[in-house]
């Protein structure tokens, strides 16, 4: 009986001893993933940070201006300009049609 009580205890024993090493291992592995990811986050945090800065430096009005003149052909209005344009507009009501 004693040596039934024995095997039972060392089997109990072995299955707890590797359980210890599984979920050891586990933890180690969860770890690393997740130091993993946090460098992942952190750069990904810093390709933003780098993204909003380029896109600040995009939208001033400055690049816009330089933007608008270059490929879209755009200038800036002038009171000639405004003046030439007015008669044709106003034509262009009195008849009905639409600019």
């Amino acid at each position: 009986m004693w040596t039934r009580l024995n095997i039972l205890l060392l089997v109990a024993l072995m299955l707890s001893a590797l359980a210890l090493v599984r979920q050891t291992y586990e933890g180690r592995r969860l770890f690393a993933d997740l130091e993993r990811a946090k460098s992942e986050a952190r750069k990904l945090e810093a390709d933003v940070h780098r993204l909003q800065a380029e896109c600040e430096g995009e939208a001033t009005n400055l690049r816009v201006d330089q933007l608008a003149r270059e490929r879209l052909q755009m200038r800036s209005i002038t009171p000639a300009l405004t003046l030439n344009a007015m008669p044709a507009a106003a034509s262009a009501a009195a008849s009905g049609v639409r600019p």
